[in-house]
């Protein structure tokens, strides 16, 4: 080669630049081009930016200044606990420690009769406990342990103990519940490990977000519902922030991830609108069990309809998040894997994986809530209630609008989601391009019969991925 020849290849674009190498018939993989077109790009953040903004004003309006405070009760987790130790456990009999002290002469085959003739001819255990938090931290005292307690102590064992100040001096701790922050710490720790091993950098991202949505519902969404707020418009609110968060911190800012943002919100707004219709017409009122029955006797001002559908709309939002981003991927690895494939093309594609999606979706969603109310199934089979008379109680119908209202909204976030991929994708197509466009603007224009230097035999064929 003389001085005066040119070189065998053109030098190679800049790491950031914008032309398009058409010379071969992989440009859908190394030319840096965006599949989306400035105007669509504009649109999105038409719409998204303004609703970011809404976000932000409403996280400012209704931020709490914490939970207001009120007198405990002494009730349920209404009530002041420490943590303590068991220190010593001794067998005793039952009948020398037990108030009644006498023979029960009730029915032996009910629960209380079987309970009462355990307790008198049964091995009792008295555990004595060490206080190791508070005020009264060194303080023991002692509990004893029926037979028929499904919690049975062992010494060293860790528990949590409720203070009732107002109660004898003897009678004010008693044991509430054991101590599970080591193997719950440990088991957060494994899941944490897992997710950074298998996901790397994104699990990393995806810890944070994790994270920060914690941080909403317990900073953000529980006091503001404690203080007043009307708790469709708190969770709608935190809800969103969650969403935007975790969206684009894990995928990043790209028209892929708006996508998937707008289908998750468009299905949240199905599920709020169906879930404020139904809860009202089914006449539910939230109020199920001790739990509910507690916050509405300290914080009558509370809807606690408007809770329900709170919880539902935050329920559905983890999920909904999964089944987005799933066909938005999905959808554009189609328009990578063919780029000549139209919008129509592109949707037919996309449902058809959206099918097989929806069917492990449901089935998973109705399964969880299921497993979570199985207890309450088990009582209504032994007492051998029909079924309508089983799914018209509260109990049952609550979890069956809350089931099937997230369920229409996942089944809804598939053809949306879909669509609006499809369209999005394939508006600014690669094959419309001219060869050597985008390098008109730097001075030089690229020769389309010579080959690209990123994908000689030195680079391995293997070129940059366009910005999604």
């Amino acid at each position: 080669m003389t001085p005066t020849q040119p070189p065998p290849f053109p030098p190679p674009d800049p790491p950031h630049g914008t032309g398009a190498a058409s010379g071969h018939g992989h440009s859908h993989s190394h030319g840096p081009a965006a599949p989306v077109s400035q105007h669509l790009r504009k649109v999105i953040a038409a719409i998204l930016i303004p609703f970011a903004a809404a976000v932000l004003i409403g996280l400012a309006v209704l931020w709490p200044g914490g939970a207001p405070a009120h007198e405990r009760t002494g009730v349920g987790f209404d009530r002041q606990t420490q943590q303590a130790t068991v220190t010593k456990v001794v067998e005793v009999s039952c009948q020398s420690v037990n108030a009644s002290g006498g023979v029960p002469t009730g029915d032996t085959s009910t629960a209380e009769g079987s309970s009462a003739q355990q307790q008198a001819d049964g091995t009792c255990k008295k555990a004595t406990i060490r206080v190791d938090t508070g005020d009264d931290k060194g303080r023991t005292f002692d509990e004893i342990v029926q037979p028929d307690q499904s919690r049975q102590l062992s010494e060293g064992q860790g528990v949590v103990v409720a203070y009732e100040p107002s109660a004898p001096e003897d009678l004010q701790y008693s044991v509430t519940d054991v101590n599970r922050r080591f193997p719950l710490a440990l088991l957060a720790g494994i899941f944490a490990l897992a997710v950074v091993a298998v996901g790397r950098l994104r699990g990393v991202m995806a810890l944070v977000a994790l994270t920060i949505s914690f941080l909403v519902l317990n900073f953000f969404i529980l006091p503001a519902i404690l203080q007043g707020s009307n708790p469709l418009v708190v969770a709608v609110v935190g809800a969103s922030a969650i969403m935007l968060v975790g969206l684009y911190l894990c995928h990043g800012p790209s028209a892929r991830t708006s996508v998937a943002v707008l289908g998750t919100l468009i299905s949240l707004l199905l599920i709020g609108i169906l879930g404020s219709v139904f809860i009202g017409w089914a006449a539910l009122t939230g109020n199920t069990d001790d739990n509910t029955g507690l916050i509405h006797g300290l914080y009558p001002e509370i809807d606690m309809s408007g809770l329900l559908l709170a919880g539902v709309i935050i329920g559905s939002l983890g999920v909904l998040d999964d089944v987005t981003v799933t066909q938005t991927s999905a959808v554009w690895e189609l328009h990578e894997a063919n780029p000549s494939t139209g919008r129509r093309g592109l949707y037919r594609a996309g449902i058809r994986i959206g099918r097989d999606h929806i069917a492990s979706v449901v089935n998973t969603l109705v399964l969880a809530y299921a497993g979570a109310a199985l207890p309450l199934l088990l009582l209504f089979s032994i007492a051998q209630s029909g079924v309508g008379t089983v799914t018209n109680s509260e109990l049952v119908a609550e979890e069956i609008v809350r089931t099937l209202i997230g369920s229409i909204g996942l089944v809804a976030s598939v053809p949306v989601t879909t669509a609006l991929a499809a369209l999005v994708v394939s508006a600014d197509r690669p094959t419309a391009r001219t060869p050597g466009q985008g390098r008109e603007q730097g001075g030089t224009q690229q020769h389309p019969q010579v080959p690209d230097a990123r994908s000689a035999p030195g680079r391995g064929g293997r070129g940059r991925r366009r910005k999604r």
